[in-house]
């Protein structure tokens, strides 16, 4: 499915597209920026949805392949993580269809603020006092879990996803920073890719407008990924803290006023 945009929309979607992924490598939440800018163009919300995630791919992608080329991640000690977080996704999808969404809405923005609190105030929220990553493949179990949880939130709903992964990933794992930011990164491509799959067999997703946004996505993600990694904790944790706040201030006022 198509829809057809005026040339100035083409334009301020290339810029949104560029900004939301820079945020979303960095902290996750590009999509705040994105999805409403899709939906003030007049795209029905399914189709604004799978478009959104059509260009989120090329975004959370590449990302992940920067972090990656930094030696920042090790693909196989996340395999569990991997496969849980594919069938997690799916599951998520498809109980959108079946639960009545109204109360995760209004809980979402206490949850999400909950962490820019804990982030705020706990010294080991960013893993600043860890240096190095596991050199061993870390717990399956927990894999399997934080996988299915968070897979199935993104196929849900999605909102913060990125925030969630970070944070646990530090608190399960003991992983520093980037580390987490990476297995972030990798993972919401998991769920991103296996929600894509689903839109696009729905018929909803726009991929000529998908593909431009996330060719602008994938600029600001290498962008947003090569910042976190040259400038660190001093940079990623303020942007951490304010853009999860902003995404709580929005879920507040769409759920509750």
């Amino acid at each position: 499915m198509e829809f057809l945009l005026d040339p100035s929309h083409w334009v301020i979607l290339a810029v949104i597209g560029l900004v939301a992924g820079f945020i979303d490598a960095v902290v996750g939440g590009g999509g705040l920026l994105s999805i409403p800018a899709l939906l003030t163009m007049g795209i029905p919300p399914h189709l604004a949805l799978g478009t959104n995630k059509l260009a989120a791919c090329f975004g959370s992608m590449t990302a992940g392949y920067t972090y990656y080329k930094q030696q920042l991640i090790n693909l196989r000690f996340w395999r569990t993580a991997f496969i849980a977080t594919f069938f997690g996704a799916i599951l998520g999808s498809i109980f959108v269809y079946l639960i009545d969404a109204a109360w995760l809405e209004k809980i979402l923005p206490l949850v999400i603020i909950s962490i820019a609190i804990y982030t705020l105030f706990s010294p080991k929220a960013m893993g600043e006092n860890l240096k190095a990553a596991p050199m061993t493949s870390p717990c399956k179990q927990k894999q399997t879990a934080q996988g299915v949880l968070l897979g199935g939130y993104d196929g849900f709903a999605g909102p913060g996803i990125g925030a969630f992964w970070t944070v646990s990933s530090i608190r399960l794992y003991k992983l520093p920073l980037l580390n987490s930011c990476a297995l972030a990164r990798v993972m919401t491509s998991v769920s991103n890719v296996t929600a894509l799959v689903i839109f696009a067999l729905l018929g909803e997703v726009d991929w000529v407008l998908g593909l431009w946004m996330g060719v602008c996505m994938m600029a600001g993600s290498f962008i947003g990924a090569k910042s976190a990694i040259r400038f660190g904790i001093p940079f990623v944790k303020p942007l951490f803290i304010i853009t999860v706040l902003s995404i709580a201030a929005h879920l507040a006022w769409t759920a509750w006023l």
